[in-house]
């Protein structure tokens, strides 16, 4: 730059999160490109990367979304047309620079899943069906803005009928799903959240129990250990007693 002490070549930016709209990021785009050339024109600094950051949706249902996310989520190659047209407009002609994306929710949600099992049932006031998880929103943060598919691990038979499903944390914040049609499930049954890849390892934490293990699955069925489950001693490890307490 002018005072010959920075040497800028990449611009950065980031909207928003869970962005459905395409348009947004055409904008975005055309914003950057033109602030690029802007910097050129006056500083003679010219950048070779643009940044536009992540918030790009993923196939999860939002609680405040009428429609199921996976009809309600544009594709990926609807976004990259968007940007595009927005660097080619800004751009006026010029060469664009080189564009990164910041796409991890969209890549890594379906990848994920968490298995639970059942550990009570019970009757609320309103009559609906309770159902009590051995996982909450400790191990499931985005049980919070996310309606999370859950399916059985097993057979199930009965009537469906309202359930809502709840950790273990006896808080009233510790809702999975707050309203579902299901079968009864019994004490020891199992269950299948998704999708979950996105943020919920980052974001989790100990509190009733300890963190789980986490599994890869390949796609040819291999399976193995990437983190182990934690125990009393992982958590307890990195405490020290100053020598004069």
């Amino acid at each position: 730059m002018r005072g010959g002490r920075l040497d800028l070549r990449t611009l950065h930016c980031h909207i928003g999160t869970f962005i459905a709209n395409p348009e947004a990021y055409r904008l975005a785009a055309r914003a950057m490109a033109v602030f690029s050339l802007a910097l050129e024109r006056e500083t003679g600094t010219r950048i070779d990367t643009i940044d536009l950051g992540g918030g790009f949706a993923s196939h999860n249902t939002l609680y405040a979304q009428y429609l199921p996310g996976d009809e309600a989520t544009p594709a990926l190659g609807e976004f990259i047309e968007a940007m595009a047209s927005g660097l080619e407009e800004g751009m006026n002609g010029a060469e664009p620079p080189r564009l990164v994306l910041e796409t991890g929710r969209a890549l890594v949600d379906e990848a994920g899943f968490l298995i639970a099992t059942v550990v009570g049932n019970k009757r609320l006031l309103d009559k609906r069906r309770a159902v009590v998880l051995d996982a909450g929103v400790n191990l499931l943060p985005t049980a919070w803005w996310y309606k999370h598919d859950i399916h059985p691990a097993q057979d199930v038979f009965g009537t469906a009928e309202p359930t809502v499903f709840f950790g273990p944390l006896c808080m009233n914040i510790d809702v999975v799903r707050d309203q579902i049609l299901f079968q009864p499930l019994r004490t020891g049954d199992r269950v299948v959240l998704r999708h979950v890849g996105a943020y919920n390892v980052t974001q989790w934490m100990q509190f009733i129990t300890e963190r789980p293990n986490v599994v890869m699955v390949s796609s040819k069925g291999e399976h193995g250990i990437i983190r182990k489950a934690e125990t009393v001693e992982t958590l307890t490890q990195q405490e020290l007693v100053p020598a004069w307490l």
